[in-house]
């Protein structure tokens, strides 16, 4: 991970990369997966609709609505959750996280209409806040910026795998319609749910809150990586959580956040639907759904390993947010299957790449309990968009009766974040 020559490499910093190597290893895979569950459980709605909300009889503005009130909870909780993770260390919190979130995704299948679907979803909210920004958090207690952003992409890799693999796993349990008389989306919620409750319990046994804990490293290898992060957090201005929240950086975060938010969480959730329109059946919709998901992984990586290298975060964040703007108005001039497709595709190559160059910007400043709270505060603001974007589709798809009106809106929200981006790179002067 370490670009220097191995003539260029000190005792001190072969054991620090020794050490990331051995974290990287350990760690990244579990909350990867963890993650993949995650996002699965944020999106996979939008396959269950495909025949849920008839069942539920839901319109297309009650199931946008439930989809959005996820981040009520969500959101309330975001800040609170993440201080409690400071307290009581990432381990255990982040183990409970998974275990309550997974108990109540499971649990949406046994919804009887809008309104319990809406409350189910509400609480699945609340369990789930404080998982991602404690990733993040979690993972500047343990990688230098040197390897943060790789091993930060490689954590967001599960985001368009979820949707690459979701698709196709949705479409094959939706046909399980009928086993022991229950609904092809009820084995799809129960089945995407559960397995966190198991991730949950792995997180305990493997996870240790910083590079000192950790029983896996060497001595040697414990004290350089520690001595290395300690001096790091050291030399950020922001250490408190009352520092981060009067920082004008953070709240312009957290106004692109949201504004990024709209875009990616309405397509995550309405593509189904929206390819559902090109008279595809529900296997159909399943693969071809993960064709631009495939290329965006790949893309992201790409992405990834030159903002490494380059580290300017704020430039790039600019260009993959108008990446994804362009995207999205190119799917509505060429409205046809197969171009809407590549207009698609090119959108979440650029929205699959904001997270990796977003998240690898707070860390440059903030430190600590200001960090912890920060990075929260910013994600619990941000994700609000989760409230607006699918609502906002399915309410301008009952009024116009297309998809098109949403999609534009999605690229407008998208167009207002890059133009924060500009104005955060002259307020941090990134070269």
């Amino acid at each position: 991970m370490n670009t220097l020559t191995a003539a260029q490499v000190t005792p001190q910093e072969a054991l620090e990369s020794s050490a990331c190597r051995k974290a990287a290893i350990r760690l990244i895979p579990l909350l990867a997966i963890a993650y993949f569950f995650n996002y699965l459980d944020r999106t996979n709605v939008g396959f269950a609709s495909l025949t849920m909300n008839d069942d539920l009889g839901l319109t297309a503005s009650q199931f946008g609505f439930a989809a959005g009130i996820f981040y009520v909870g969500y959101c309330l909780f975001e800040v609170p959750s993440n201080l409690a993770l400071y307290r009581f260390g990432a381990r255990r919190w982040l183990a409970r996280i998974m275990i309550t979130w997974g108990l109540f995704s499971a649990s949406t299948a046994l919804a009887q209409g809008p309104v319990s679907y809406s409350v189910i979803r509400l609480l699945a909210g609340i369990a789930e806040a404080g998982f991602f920004p404690g990733v993040i958090f979690f993972l500047s207690l343990w990688f230098p910026i040197q390897y943060r952003t790789r091993v930060m992409a490689w954590f967001l890799f599960a985001i368009p795998v979820s949707s690459v693999l979701g698709g196709p796993l949705s479409a094959a349990m939706l046909a399980m319609d009928g086993i022991w008389g229950f609904h092809g989306w009820q084995w799809l919620l129960v089945l995407q749910g559960l397995p966190a409750c198991v991730l949950g319990v792995m997180c305990l046994n493997m996870l240790a809150d910083r590079p000192a804990d950790a029983k896996w490293l060497t001595v040697d290898e414990r004290h350089a990586l520690q001595s290395a992060l300690d001096a790091e957090h050291e030399s950020k201005g922001s250490h408190s959580f009352r520092e981060s929240i009067n920082d004008v950086r953070v709240w312009l975060l957290a106004a692109i956040l949201f504004s990024y938010i709209i875009g990616i969480l309405g397509i995550g959730v309405w593509l189904p639907q929206i390819l559902k329109t090109h008279s595809l059946t529900t296997t159909q919709i399943g693969w071809v759904s993960a064709i631009p998901y495939l290329i965006a992984s790949v893309a992201m990586l790409l992405w990834a390993k030159v903002l490494a290298r380059k580290r300017r975060y704020v430039l790039h964040l600019a260009i993959t947010c108008a990446t994804g703007a362009a995207g999205f108005i190119f799917s509505v001039v060429y409205s046809d299957l197969i171009p809407a497709l590549i207009g698609l595709t090119v959108a979440l190559i650029g929205l699959s790449s904001v997270r990796t160059c977003f998240y690898s910007i707070p860390a440059t400043f903030l430190s600590k309990q200001a960090a912890a709270g920060g990075i929260a505060f910013i994600n619990a603001v941000g994700s609000l968009g989760g409230l607006v974007g699918p609502y906002a589709v399915g309410w301008l798809k009952d009024v116009t009766h297309s998809f098109n009106a949403g999609l534009i809106a999605m690229a407008a929200m998208l167009c207002v974040a890059t133009v924060l981006t500009l104005i955060l790179r002259y307020v941090v002067k990134e070269a």
